[in-house]
């Protein structure tokens, strides 16, 4: 089926999804995070098992994932990466901060550009190095006035930019990577949800089934939006790509001023504005040389 759906129509599929999460996690406000993270991993490996068979890519066994040791352990810092991102981003969106979320995959291909020139030598255009500049002065305006770094935000979009510079080191498809990542990391989910459990500690095991499902949720609207990103880049342009990546924290800044009514104020206008100003001269860059490429076609 998806083979016959244009990659970029994918790729806003998956961005759609991710700028949308914020309002599935109202229903779960001032979460346990830890346990809402714990959950989403074990759900997520039966999900991923699922996905693989009903897309027909063959199912990578340990024994076979245990013969590239190198791969194998960088899907785990992979998993570990990725958890931490999405802690961050929990927490953000169940804390009425989603301005913060927003902000922090704003400033994601930021960070994804400064990996790649310090790890894969990757050469910055000039609005590339604008924007970079800007977000610089986005940020330094925000600490200025309120005395302290957007932690949540860099957490963010520094971790998943780290994730994704991992992935490029992996030998496995991208989804077969992901099965992988969740599937190291569910004795662990799993020893701290039986550990709560025991402690009496526990949020998801004590409360009704609706809590419980609830908590169960977060794997696929989480994990979805990462299935359908993976089979976009198969499908599509980087530029296209970076193009629509766009649309998720757009509609996160749209959700959190006039749904949740989070305050936008002068200092996080600026602080937007400059970031904005860097990504529409990358944005307009990347169009120009998608064109030019084009024409030489």
């Amino acid at each position: 089926m998806f083979a016959r759906i244009h990659g970029n129509v994918i790729a806003t599929i998956a961005f759609v999804l991710w700028g949308l999460l914020p309002l599935y996690f109202q229903f779960l406000p001032q979460a346990d995070t830890n346990e809402l993270i714990a959950m989403r991993i074990i759900f997520s490996v039966p999900l991923m098992l699922l996905i693989l068979k009903c897309l027909k890519i063959p199912n990578l066994s340990f024994t076979q994932a245990m013969k590239n040791k190198q791969s194998l352990c960088l899907c785990f810092i992979a998993g570990i990466l990725n958890c931490i991102s999405l802690y961050a981003f929990t927490w953000a969106i169940t804390n009425d901060q989603v301005l913060a979320a927003s902000l922090g995959y704003f400033i994601n291909p930021l960070f994804s550009i400064a990996f790649g020139v310090l790890f894969l030598k990757d050469r910055l255009t000039w609005a590339q190095k604008a924007a970079v500049v800007f977000a610089i002065c986005g940020i330094a305006y925000q600490v200025h006035y309120y005395g302290e770094l957007p932690w949540l935000s860099l957490v963010m979009g520094s971790f998943f930019a780290l994730y994704g510079l991992t992935k490029k080191y992996i030998k496995f498809d991208s989804l077969t990577s992901m099965s992988v990542e969740v599937t190291l990391l569910m004795p662990f989910a799993l020893g701290y949800v039986l550990f709560g459990y025991l402690d009496q500690s526990s949020t998801v095991l004590a409360g009704n089934m609706t809590t419980f499902w609830l908590y169960a949720g977060a794997a696929p609207v989480t994990l979805l939006p990462l299935v359908f990103f993976a089979l976009a880049v198969e499908r599509t342009t980087l530029t296209m790509i970076g193009l629509t990546q766009y649309i998720e924290p757009s509609l996160q800044f749209i959700l959190a001023v006039f749904i949740f009514g989070e305050v936008l104020d002068q200092v996080k206008i600026v602080s937007f504005g400059f970031i904005w100003i860097g990504l529409i001269l990358c944005t307009v860059e990347a169009l120009v040389f998608s064109r030019m490429a084009l024409r030489r076609a």
